[in-house]
């Protein structure tokens, strides 16, 4: 069994780590253990956490429906009013069975319900497995502006089991190799070479891969738990990312991106600004942009779309007094944060990333 360390929110890796989950809800003695899971784990995830469960802990369950649409305070009061049904109290434990979506929510509703109570997060998606596994961020979007209500609150333990990651369609799979991918961008070429080949990983490499990422972040957000300086690297890619993301969400004539789809247009275009902003090499600018075009497909913006998509910037997280601040890379594992980037260079990048010829 793998295992990384914390203050607190251990995270445990292997197809070992159910003896682990038995021992720590036996020792932990909570008064009640509610299972919060959406439309498709609680069909194909639940079955699989219940059969390694031992036969003398009981879980009730509380299911939401499926997607990125019900990552709201809505949704969250239902769940706070069903756990309330349910006689939860200070002393119960929550366990939050799903992909990134189920852990942000069900950990933003853990953090608030009668003030917290502790939780466990399962994710079971690649995205969940290598981002939201670590770094304690708990909440939702408000409409359809991405995690604009949230805590910072790590959970009692992570457990990350790729078999999982069986049950997933591969666009859900793709998704979460972007992330994988970012962190090869902010953080180590070597690891970005070795991930080439991911879709061709037996389960054993697959495993050493995504535990790779996870400790990638860990050391990102163990240096820079509250997100001053180096811990905005993890949001390569993602400031037009989110705006791409939020973009087609709420338009009526746009279909919804996959976070990981929207973050890879993102990164593309952070790799074109980095390059003309602080010379980002162009051999390594083409070899990523031809990378990222092969798995994930290219989604064309008119000029007006760009435009609405650069008005959503105001709304980033990283933001401060009205300025949009972008991270920035000078090559692999060598950025600058708090970067100010004009309106034209972002229009030049979407016209870099469309007119892209591998």
């Amino acid at each position: 069994m793998k295992r990384i360390g914390k203050n607190k929110g251990v995270v445990y890796g292997g197809s070992d780590i159910w003896e682990e989950l038995n021992r720590l809800i036996k020792s932990t003695a909570p008064s009640k253990v509610i299972c919060l899971t959406d439309s498709n784990t609680a069909k194909y995830c639940l079955p699989i956490l219940e059969s390694h469960l031992d036969s003398d802990i009981r879980i009730s369950g509380i299911t939401v429906p499926a997607g990125e649409a019900f990552k709201t305070i809505a949704t969250c009061q239902s769940v706070w009013q069903q756990l309330s049904d349910l006689g939860t109290d200070r002393k119960s434990l929550m366990i939050n069975l799903g992909g990134g979506v189920i852990t942000d929510l069900g950990g933003f509703v853990a953090c608030t319900f009668k003030r917290g109570i502790e939780f466990i997060n399962i994710p079971t998606s690649l995205l969940a497995m290598v981002d939201a596994s670590v770094g304690g961020k708990n909440g939702v979007d408000l409409g359809h502006i991405k995690n604009q209500i949230g805590v910072i609150q790590n959970p009692l333990a992570v457990f990350v089991d790729v078999a999982f990651l069986d049950t997933l369609p591969q666009p859900e799979r793709n998704s979460g190799y972007a992330e994988m991918l970012k962190h090869g961008l902010i953080a180590s070429e070597a690891y970005w070479n070795e991930l080439k080949d991911f879709h061709n990983m037996n389960s054993d490499a697959l495993a050493d891969a995504i535990w790779k990422s996870i400790e990638i972040k860990n050391r990102v957000v163990t240096k820079d738990p509250n997100e001053k300086g180096e811990r905005k690297t993890l949001n390569y890619g993602h400031t037009l990312g989110h705006a791409i993301e939020s973009y087609c969400l709420e338009s009526k004539d746009r279909e919804p991106l996959l976070h990981g789809e929207a973050i890879a247009i993102g990164m593309v275009l952070a790799n074109y600004i980095s390059q003309q902003m602080l010379a980002f090499p162009k051999v390594k600018l083409q070899q990523t942009t031809s990378h990222f075009l092969h798995h994930f497909k290219r989604v064309s913006f008119d000029l007006s779309e760009i435009e609405k998509i650069i008005e959503l910037l105001k709304f980033d997280k990283k933001n401060v007094d009205g300025n949009v601040n972008f991270v920035l890379l000078k090559d692999f594992g060598n950025y600058k944060i708090d970067m100010t980037v004009a309106n034209d260079l972002i229009f030049n990048a979407f016209e870099y990333y469309k007119n892209f010829k591998n």
